[in-house]
């Protein structure tokens, strides 16, 4: 029986995969990678192992991979720390002899002027040096991103970014995790996959939509990337995360965050969800 395991598996992308490769391949031959007995009581009673792992234990990670045969690597969340911890899961990977490697990287992480695509392309390159079968999956930004900013500018009838008129085209994170396991289950190894919502829209047509769905007047501001960063820190954020996401909205102005290859709805089968549907779903509580 091929054994497939999922790092990262109580987080959010990582649950989603492991629920959807459930149906692909039989649960027993899956292992989800986790840090604590809390995280590993999730998938309790569903027949699927459990092992324990930390990207900076790297002991860990030599007895995690042992006897596995594909793994869905699933990004670190630690930004300036991933390089690290990256290369110590290829390491007990290739140790282990695990034949295969889908890992989830950041569209075109190669060429990418985005701060947060430097770890993804030295991780794209370990991968390539370790002689190690993989698939890179390129996800682009998840629409669950902009929910983040959704009840601030209803609040106050601003959205702000820096992203000009420049295009994204983001996909749910439930199609990510499709992808995910279609690729772990076989079928697309030794591919670069860049993949992106079927749609795409600028900050201004977001902030008329989230005008339409709630019935209040939303208008876009675009903000210098420094005016739009020291913006995200007086709201809370931590410096080096504020630093990446004006970054990111800078360089999707610069066309970073969008791809119209259609790669993604081509893998999993279907339209990747609408953006103004997924909005309008996860704002409808709200609203009520």
């Amino acid at each position: 029986m091929t054994t497939h395991l999922v790092t990262g598996a109580s987080g959010q992308l990582g649950q989603l995969a492991i629920d959807t490769l459930a149906t692909l391949v039989d649960p027993a031959a899956i292992i989800a990678l986790v840090r604590s007995d809390e995280a590993a009581q999730r998938f309790a009673g569903r027949g699927i192992q459990v092992r324990r792992g930390d990207y900076n234990d790297p002991t860990s990670l030599a007895d995690a991979f042992a006897g596995v045969d594909r793994v869905l690597f699933i990004s670190g969340s630690e930004i300036g720390a991933r390089v690290p911890q990256h290369t110590a899961v290829i390491d007990a990977a290739k140790a282990a002899g695990v034949g295969f490697i889908a890992y989830t990287s950041v569209l075109d992480a190669a060429n990418s002027p985005m701060l947060i695509a430097r770890e993804h392309a030295i991780t794209e390159r370990l991968l390539a040096e370790s002689g190690i079968v993989h698939t890179v999956l390129r996800n682009g930004w998840y629409l669950e991103n902009y929910l983040m900013g959704a009840g601030p500018a209803l609040a106050s009838g601003q959205l702000y970014g820096a992203s000009g008129t420049g295009r994204v085209s983001p996909a749910a994170r439930e199609d990510y995790a499709l992808a995910a396991a279609l690729v772990l289950a076989g079928g697309h190894d030794g591919q670069v996959l860049e993949l992106a919502g079927d749609e795409s829209f600028t900050m201004a047509d977001l902030a008329a939509a989230l005008a339409d769905i709630s019935g209040k007047p939303v208008g876009y501001v675009d903000l210098p990337k420094e005016a739009l960063q020291a913006g995200l820190v007086q709201a809370g954020l931590p410096e080096p995360l504020a630093a990446i996401l004006a970054d990111s909205d800078a360089c999707a102005g610069q066309g970073s965050l969008f791809d119209e290859s259609h790669t993604l709805s081509r893998l999993i089968g279907r339209p990747t969800a609408s953006w103004r549907g997924f909005l309008a779903a996860a704002l409808a509580p709200a609203q009520a």
